[in-house]
């Protein structure tokens, strides 16, 4: 009762800014969008499956009904709704053949179980791994400004590195890398990268619960599947032969029977003194067939064009897909429905798009990108930011929505990562009219900055943020908040239990969009050029095209 007396106080004084020409934005409408693009019929939004025809479809007809313009490819000099995105797409036919050597003993691992192995992105049909020599390098971090390095010179052709997740940081809190915050040489896809450049055979991660910042279950789902990544020229340049991970109590054991103690190397790991150790009598076996191919995805774009500064943009992006049919839960469900991640970005999107296009005209564009393949690797993002429909230059900032809190209203809001710039700023000034507090990530060393799609912009210098949802609820505070954020990181975020649920009032949400509705329009209707704090890695690459927004 309490939750439904709340939810008409708010839905009230939305009816009330509707009155004094502020945009009002729809619960109805929101919960309606996330059921139907989390619904069994849309399979999950895999890319370049039927469900993205599906998909595509649904979200054209609503941003057309919802007044906006079409902001894609440009053909006979008219924009479509989308932007083609190439994507290499690789899957293992069949079960993989998996095989532990430890001495005499021989120890057939199951795909999924002990490992998850993904299909390798380096353009190879057919993965024929026999025996080869396993080597713990630490972190696997090469960080020269940082004075650190993990490989020391370790030669490791025909070799598979087996590296740590996170930063060297993490567990102590304090040192080279910043502390509990995770930089990008924590994240997974910087490993493989780097152990590609040391000319590794593979690379197998570690799995830890608390490093990660999620449990097995999501490491399986996202990468025993089909891979996805950009054409490259060069893949095997930033992908290895094998890309993988492991679990916990696998690598215990196999540090164990080289006679290593696991938590004792560990240890030695996060300091610069480390070296890397060969696992002694230890290999791994891997074969199986690739299906490697090049297909087409798509982005999806609609705009609202500037009455004066047309040239000038600025952008709301969120993704619509999701990891489509997988492996089954224990009910035997395997629709990766979505409807958090991030069918409720995709909503709040079309809503944006609505009160911009039925309100005043903006005097800058305002554009409202639906990308692929975010859980790919914010692949949709990234061809954007490599291939840009409105230049990077004068892209005014990014507002990033991925995975909203469809219950109810927060009293504050976080930002995904601890970047230093003028949106944050705005956002915060604005929030504070909405009686809105900002807080911090509250997980920095989750590495959140790094895995949403308004890090394709940023590392090119574009202000950009990814808006996160308060936890400390008006209905329940601090501990409802968190016992939500919880439970859904624990048993649905990247698994099939990610449904649309009636109960959703979805009014934190609405209230939400308001404020990330009135910064988008302060930018929108002024001259002003948000940038990154002085000390900020990006702000020399903003810096670089300067002249352009003069």
């Amino acid at each position: 009762m309490k939750r439904l007396l709340l939810s008409a106080v708010i839905m009230a004084a939305f009816s009330t800014a509707q009155a004094t020409d502020q945009p009002g934005f729809s619960t109805e409408r929101l919960s309606a969008t996330v059921k139907t693009l989390s619904s069994d019929a849309f399979e999950g939004r895999g890319p370049a499956t039927p469900a993205e025809t599906k998909t595509i479809d649904y979200v054209v007809a609503q941003m057309k009904a919802a007044g906006l313009q079409p902001g894609g490819d440009l053909k006979d000099g008219n924009r479509g709704w989308t932007q083609a995105v190439p994507l290499r797409r690789s899957a293992i036919v069949g079960t993989p053949v998996l095989r532990l050597t430890l001495g005499d003993q021989h120890e057939k691992l199951t795909q999924g179980e002990q490992i998850a192995i993904r299909a390798p992105m380096n353009g190879s049909t057919e993965v024929a791994i026999r025996n080869a020599p396993l080597v713990f390098v630490g972190y696997g971090v090469k960080a020269p400004e940082r004075n650190w390095d993990d490989f020391k010179g370790v030669d490791l052709h025909g070799k598979i590195a087996v590296v740590l997740i996170n930063d060297p940081d993490f567990e102590t809190g304090h040192g080279d890398f910043g502390g509990k915050a995770m930089t990008y040489y924590g994240r997974w896809t910087y490993k493989f990268e780097e152990a590609a450049r040391q000319g590794a055979l593979g690379l197998l991660v570690i799995h830890e619960t608390a490093p990660a910042s999620y449990g097995w279950a999501t490491v399986k789902n996202s990468n025993i599947n089909a891979m996805f990544d950009i054409v490259r020229d060069k893949p095997a340049a930033v992908h290895p032969e094998l890309e993988g991970w492991i679990q916990h109590d696998l690598a215990v054991q196999m540090f164990s029977h080289a006679g290593l103690d696991f938590d004792a190397l560990k240890k030695q790991a996060q300091t610069r003194d480390f070296k890397p150790v060969t696992l002694k009598d230890e290999s791994l076996s891997a074969h199986f067939k690739v299906d490697s191919q090049v297909i087409t995805s798509h982005n999806i774009v609609g705009r609202v064009e500037g009455s004066k500064r047309p040239d000038q943009t600025v952008i709301y992006s969120a993704h619509w897909d999701h990891l489509g049919v997988g492996a089954p839960d224990a009910s035997g469900d395997r629709i990766y429905n979505g409807a958090v991640d991030n069918a409720t970005g995709t909503a709040a999107l079309i809503e944006m798009g609505r009160a911009f296009a039925q309100g005043p005209r903006p005097e800058r564009t305002v554009v409202f990108l639906n990308v692929t393949a975010e859980e790919k690797g914010l692949l949709g993002s990234e061809y954007y930011a490599a291939n840009p429909l409105y230049p990077l230059a004068t892209t005014v900032g990014v507002l990033n929505m991925d995975a909203l809190d469809p219950h109810g209203p927060a009293r504050n809001f976080t930002i995904s990562g601890s970047a230093k710039l003028g949106l944050l700023d705005d956002l915060i000034a604005e929030a504070k009219k909405h009686d809105i507090s900002y807080t911090a990530d509250p997980k920095p060393e989750a590495g959140y900055f790094f895995r949403s799609d308004h890090f394709s912009f940023a590392k090119r210098g574009v202000p950009a943020v990814s808006f996160g949802s308060g936890n400390d609820w008006i209905d329940g505070g601090l501990a409802a908040g968190k016992a939500a954020e919880d439970d859904y990181t624990a048993k649905r975020y990247h698994q099939p239990a990610d449904q649309w649920e009636a109960d959703w009032s979805f009014t934190g949400m609405a209230r939400d969009l308001q404020l990330l509705h009135d910064v988008g329009s302060d930018l929108a209707n002024s001259d002003q050029w948000p940038d990154w704090s002085k000390d900020s890695e990006f702000r020399s690459i903003r810096d670089a095209s300067s002249a352009e927004r003069k």
